[in-house]
């Protein structure tokens, strides 16, 4: 049986049939099951290939992206609520995924995260992967899974950190070389045949599902797929479901029924059963305004992390003819290129130095200081706006390494959304310079820093630049980050109805790329962070 984005249902039911024996498991993997949990393993069938989440899902009103996303931050700078863990369990064929879909729809927030325990099987021994070869490894009982990587993996995603998910080859039975990176996100839904089996994992669910299908409509779906598409006859089919499939059922997976808070007869046809459920999500869910975080802290003084650059003539000549609106595009580029170089050389006398002595020509020492030149500092931009500082900073920084981060608004929610990230694997270590034109809310700039720290960039390494930002904006990214510097040309006093920075310097993307902004979907900056119109 295929769901509506073309996938294998069941973990079990998605592997090719054969005769197997039990897995040899030492009670330390065997006392993490539930008292009363059956350990006797059944005999079972081989494996095909895995299942793959998709990146997002489209429903009829927002697109919802089931890679998750950094959760929003209270006051304090903490996450505002961990996220709401759901956990379905249910036999092979019996409908998980496409229940996991339709909750996904209805609740209709968008970030999710969709977890697979397909994704947990250990990595084999030698021996086992001969077993495996030969159809003699049995892949359903609990022994097979990765509970403690499994556990540590639902924790971070609870807490909204990213994590890395490992891809599993049922064709080689062993983890890929490039492992999945996911976001935390409002909601994860893990779903997987023994999803209740661990004690320490069934302490994270919040919600627990299990989806009891009728035997004889999972029996037509095998009988369905087998035939079709595997190409085995009808006689096959029932045997290995007799003799491997009912059994591994009846003693390892529907003894769980009776931990489930909510059972859905006939999996995803139950229409009334998820909308209850979801009634009861959205109740334990809050939503977070940005613009709360910000009004917290708009009558304080500006931050200490806060460093503007000095208002010479030079710098006040440059935002008088940026701002002026009569200022042509070409004027526009130049005179932003001028102001920008200004901005990142002042961005850079904050990065760590050390005393140095050095030979002049004249054989004389001089005793100076050595600076970063390239080396550690990683440039990241906030797509697309954020772009334009690239130049400026190659040219005052060799060797400077760049990454991405684009970040668009949603029309129907008015929040920023991360769309597409491109970082160096071994960003950790660097100081990294967060380059965006115009910051007006900070919610855009809040989203970035968290990805930045969720790839283990330390907080006091991250350097905002911008050449213009609001006090709401500065406010916001000091409180939620009280570590992170913000440089910037200028602070303007407020924002508008529509988010745009007062007395501001318009859509800088538009007016530095051309483009119209009524129809423009990007939301590059701060200023973008508004209702547009789409075409």
């Amino acid at each position: 049986h295929l769901d509506k984005e073309g996938r294998k249902e069941g973990s079990e039911g998605g592997r090719e049939g054969g005769r197997v024996v039990k897995v040899e498991s030492g009670e330390d993997s065997l006392d993490r099951l539930l008292p009363g949990s059956p350990i006797t393993a059944p005999r079972r069938k081989s494996t095909s290939q895995t299942k793959t989440e998709p990146p997002l899902l489209r429903t009829g009103t927002r697109t919802i992206y089931t890679a998750g996303r950094p959760p929003w931050y209270d006051e304090h700078g903490a996450q505002s609520k961990e996220a709401f863990v759901i956990g379905l369990c249910g036999g092979s064929a019996s409908g998980k995924t496409t229940v996991a879909n339709k909750i996904i729809e209805a609740l209709d927030v968008p970030w999710v995260v969709l977890l697979s325990m397909d994704s947990f099987y250990k990595v084999l021994t030698p021996e086992e992967q001969t077993l495996a070869t030969s159809n003699d490894y049995n892949f359903d009982h609990p022994g097979a899974f990765d509970f403690e990587l499994l556990v540590a993996t639902v924790k971070r995603l609870k807490q909204g950190k990213s994590v890395k998910i490992p891809v599993y080859d049922f064709n080689t039975h062993g983890r890929q070389k490039d492992w999945k990176t996911v976001y935390g996100a409002s909601v994860v839904i893990f779903e997987g045949i023994m999803s209740f089996a661990d004690k320490e994992l069934l302490e994270l669910l919040d919600m627990k599902i299990f989806v009891d299908t009728d035997s004889d409509i999972r029996l037509v779906r095998r009988l369905r797929r087998d035939i079709t598409e595997r190409g085995r006859d009808i006689e096959g089919v029932i045997k290995q479901y007799n003799k491997f499939v009912k059994p591994a059922f009846e003693q390892y997976i529907e003894p769980y029924i009776r931990l489930a808070d909510i059972v859905v007869p006939r999996g995803g046809g139950n229409m009334v059963a998820i909308d209850l459920i979801v009634q009861h999500v959205h109740k334990q869910m809050e939503e977070v305004s940005e613009a709360v975080l910000a009004s917290a802290q708009q009558t304080q003084p500006l931050p200490q992390t806060l460093s503007v650059l000095e208002g010479t003539p030079q710098v006040k000549g440059l935002h008088t003819i940026i701002r002026n609106q009569e200022t042509s595009r070409d004027e526009f580029i130049f005179y932003s290129k001028r102001l920008m170089r200004l901005l990142i050389e002042h961005a850079l006398t904050f990065l760590p130095s050390q005393p140095c002595t050095v030979q002049t020509p004249q054989g004389q020492e001089y005793d100076g200081k050595r600076s970063f030149s390239g080396k550690g500092i990683t440039g990241v931009s906030i797509l697309r706006a954020g772009e334009t500082m690239e130049p400026a900073l190659r040219a005052v920084c060799k060797d400077v390494r760049i990454g991405k981060i684009l970040i668009q608004t949603n029309l129907d929610s008015g929040e920023p959304e991360l769309h597409y990230l491109r970082l160096p694997k071994d960003i950790s270590e660097d100081h990294v310079i967060l380059m965006d034109s115009t910051v007006s809310t900070g919610a855009a700039a809040m989203m970035a820093v968290r990805v930045l720290l969720d790839h283990e960039v330390q907080e006091e390494n991250i350097a905002l630049v911008s050449l213009l930002m609001a006090e709401l904006g500065v406010h916001s990214v000091a409180y939620a980050f009280p570590k992170v510097k913000i440089i910037t040309t200028a602070v303007d006093k407020s924002v508008d109805d529509f988010l745009q920075v007062i007395p501001g310097i318009g859509d800088f993307g538009d007016r530095y790329f051309g483009t119209d902004g009524g129809s423009s979907g990007w939301s590059d900056n701060e200023e973008q962070e508004r209702p547009k119109q789409q075409t």
